[in-house]
């Protein structure tokens, strides 16, 4: 293992960023961020309350209320879009230093994340000014047209396993679509956040449009969550975290996006391209430490190849190289916090019991201390088992056999999420007639994940709530007016007229 790398010039104590100004907390109250390889704090948050969420949103109200931003043209919000993916562009090195430092993934992984971030914003520049909107017409009678106006303030809640990424998937199109916003990022993944004012001020975004509150969950977000003024909750993370901020939006009816756990199935039919589905699925369930909501972590096999893939997935699975997350060598990092390395070794132990362990089931050799988890490939794994079941979010795999197409589907949806699946057969009826049978959001044929952007993204049961990506987004973060224009005469019942009826 290389020497741990620290990033040069990291900050002592992260603040809030309210109204295009950092700001503490009222109250002082901060929290410490732990470095995944070594567990021990580098830096103090600032820890958001109730009170520091009302600046935030007045902040936000504001700058939506009199503000130039919600009145702008696209093109004039599209070209202030644009700078901000040149900036991050420009600055992809140093994002992915930090990303790494504070989530212990894999350098070349967040990199990657990091230019994501970017191509999320080029791409609903391009969207808000090619938006268009429905017109109707009944001939010599009424034209009818629909007004697009953005919502107001939208919250917007992200998780820590990509955190830059993520937050740009939600800050691209709610700014794109002229709201305001309040982002409360993880708690455990606050710096790469932090970046963002810099970014947002140098582009030339108006002060008081992008607000940020760090802060715990159940007092920051649930602030945030219940606010009379944040019109829209934008949400990725648990699902059970989701179904409260579902509960704490229903008295205000406010609008909702969801995106929730997952426990996708990985399909091998016999006829697949073998080395291809063997490639996609251990990058699938193995790439950003496992820490990814999409993750193929039940992987269902033909019986006829089921030994055979078995057998070659634990051994390249072995052969995985973990490490510091900064050496460019490393596949799999650090998990990102001890509390999460505590559940995932807590299933790698239910997995013991309950599925034949091929490799790891532990620390890997010479990483005594850390989050490190190795890469761990149960086989036959029962379906009512608890690590086929439920999300474990770590590098831990189930491998399961079936035996007819029937078997196959009933495997894939027997799970309380379905946000996204994976098919691999070279019978491409059998793959599109399978794919449809899923109960998941997006299903992959003879692929990993590979994301168009312009196309939804979201689960369905427990995995969540409505669909984002292209278009979906500026529908969630605009409101839709329809105005109905008469042409001709207008021919009403004459209530009241009495005998001048005509």
């Amino acid at each position: 293992m290389t020497a741990h790398h620290v990033p040069a010039d990291l900050p002592e104590h992260i603040r809030h960023y309210i109204g295009g100004a950092p700001a503490d907390s009222v109250s002082g109250a901060t929290f410490e961020v732990l470095d995944p390889v070594t567990n021990q704090p580098y830096l103090t948050a600032s820890a958001g309350q109730a009170e520091d969420v009302d600046l935030a949103v007045a902040a936000a109200k504001e700058a939506f209320d009199h503000g130039p931003w919600p009145k702008m043209l696209p093109r004039q919000r599209a070209r202030v879009l644009n700078k901000i993916a040149d900036l991050v562009e420009s600055r992809d090195a140093r994002l992915s230093e930090l990303e790494t430092f504070d989530t212990g993934l894999p350098i070349t992984q967040a990199l990657g994340q990091a230019q994501r971030a970017a191509e999320n914003f080029r791409f609903f520049a391009d969207l808000i000014v090619a938006q268009a909107d429905d017109a109707y017409k009944v001939p010599g009678r009424q034209v009818n047209y629909v007004n697009r106006k953005p919502v107001g303030v939208a919250g917007l809640i992200t998780p820590w396993n990509t955190p830059f990424m993520l937050e740009s998937w939600k800050l691209a199109p709610a700014l794109a679509a002229g709201c305001t916003v309040v982002l409360k990022p993880a708690e455990f993944t606050p710096l790469s956040a932090s970046l963002w004012a810099d970014i947002f001020r140098e582009a030339g975004l108006p002060d008081g449009v992008f607000n940020l509150v760090n802060g715990l969950g159940e007092e920051a977000g649930d602030a945030l969550v219940k606010h009379p003024d944040v019109r829209l909750i934008s949400f990725t993370g648990e699902t059970t975290t989701g179904e409260t901020i579902f509960r704490n939006c229903a008295p205000g009816l406010k609008g909702m996006s969801m995106e929730l756990g997952g426990k996708s199935p990985a399909v091998v039919f016999a006829d697949a391209d073998f080395e291809a589905a063997l490639d996609s699925t251990l990058f699938g369930v193995f790439s950003l430490n496992g820490e990814r909501c999409t993750a193929g972590s039940r992987i269902l096999v033909e019986r006829s190849i089921y030994d055979e893939f078995c057998a070659r997935y634990a051994e390249r699975a072995r052969n995985i190289v973990v490490g510091d997350p900064h050496d460019p060598a490393t596949e799999v990092g650090a998990l990102v916090h001890p509390e999460h390395f505590d559940k995932v070794m807590s299933y790698v132990e239910i997995g013991k019991t309950e599925g034949r362990l091929l490799t790891g089931g532990g620390r890997p050799e010479g990483l005594d201390t850390g989050n490190y988890v190795a890469p761990t490939v149960f086989a036959d794994v029962k379906p009512d088992a608890r690590i086929f079941q439920e999300e474990i979010f770590g590098p831990v795999v189930a491998i399961t056999p079936f035996d007819s197409d029937e078997e196959a589907l009933e495997l894939a949806n027997n799970v309380k999420y379905g946000l996204a699946a994976y098919v691999w057969t070279t019978d491409l009826t059998r793959g599109h007639l399978f794919a449809q049978g899923i109960e998941a959001g997006m299903v992959w044929l003879n692929s990993h994940n590979v994301r168009d952007l312009r196309t939804p993204f979201g689960g369905v049961k427990a995995s969540g709530l409505g669909h984002e990506g292209g278009y979906r987004s500026i529908d969630f973060y605009t409101e839709q007016q329809a105005v109905h224009i008469t042409l001709g005469d207008v021919h009403t019942a004459r209530f009241g007229a009495g005998k001048d009826k005509v």
